[in-house]
């Protein structure tokens, strides 16, 4: 595990994470910030607690807007869908090596 420092909405905080994982949790802090900023330089909404529960609600949207509304793979993540490719992936390799021997 690795100590991550990241600054939200001008509040810094010290997360830990995998070594593998830090470039995805900085996008994901920078992401989050930007949408809180946004959010309080509109002026509307008063208070961070108010202000991060905006935000997650609008990420929560655009997260559940880019699920399949029906189908197969409709209640899977975007990891979950990743594997499944994967494991298409090896599958179609395992059916095609032999084919490679006539050519």
């Amino acid at each position: 595990m690795i100590q991550l420092q990241v600054t939200i909405m001008g509040q810094p905080y010290t997360l830990a994470c995998k070594a593998d994982e830090q470039v995805a949790l900085q996008a994901a802090c920078d992401y989050l910030d930007a949408r809180m900023c946004t959010i309080r330089d509109a002026g509307r909404i008063k208070g961070n607690d108010r202000i991060a529960v905006m935000a997650a609600l609008g990420i929560a949207a655009e997260l559940l807007s880019t699920k399949a509304p029906a189908g197969p793979l409709s209640e899977l993540s975007m990891a979950e869908v990743k594997l499944q490719i994967s494991s298409m992936h090896t599958v179609l390799d395992a059916a095609l090596a032999p084919q490679e021997n006539l050519f």
